[in-house]
């Protein structure tokens, strides 16, 4: 959709396409909605990332424990909303043997032990090797540290599930990748 569509939709059109830009929160689609007309796409994820960061720290996890176990229980029965079947397919979480499946449910259980809420991770920007080992290597972190990772690669998921729904011109997507680059820099 070009951004013209975007801000002439019903609320109800906009919640149902934008809901689940973040994992199953379309309480956010539904706040941003009210600041049309958005001039870009990047002022749509702009938007989404300062209610975001306006949450208090247990909304912040809220947003976290919306995401599925990566690997997990979802994939496998099928029931991942469509955008996280499709990155988890395409890191190749889909495709892992019963050892690597063990292996995750275990590392996903310890994780969501220590945090409380799920590991996240952009699937899309990683393969099933790359994710197992920063699940492994953020088992160290923090909760603090954990809740902000966490939440920067909500932001990533985010921007990556706009661009594929807001049609852009070259101007429109530079904007997308410097909202993206300012946000990795924090």
């Amino acid at each position: 959709m070009d951004i013209e569509a975007i801000n002439s939709l019903p609320y109800e059109d906009f919640v149902s396409i934008f809901g689940n830009v973040v994992e199953r929160c379309p309480i956010i689609a539904a706040a941003v909605w009210s600041g049309r007309p958005f001039p870009s796409g990047a002022a749509i994820e702009a938007a989404i990332n300062a209610f975001i960061e306006a949450l208090p720290e247990s909304g912040k996890e809220g947003i976290l424990r919306c995401h599925p176990d990566l690997a997990g229980k979802d994939l496998q029965s099928g029931t991942l909303t469509p955008e996280s079947r499709e990155e988890q397919g395409a890191a190749g979480l889909d495709r892992m043997g019963a050892a690597e499946v063990s292996r995750m449910t275990r590392l996903n259980a310890e994780y969501k032990a220590r945090f409380g809420f799920p590991f996240v991770v952009c699937a899309r920007m990683n393969d099933r090797r790359s994710i197992v080992e920063q699940l492994r290597e953020r088992l160290g972190n923090t909760q603090a540290q954990e809740r902000a990772r966490g939440v920067e690669e909500v932001k990533e998921i985010c921007r990556l599930r706009l661009q594929s729904l807001v049609h852009s011109d070259q101007k429109h997507k530079s904007t997308f990748q410097s909202v993206s680059v300012r946000s990795s820099l924090r």
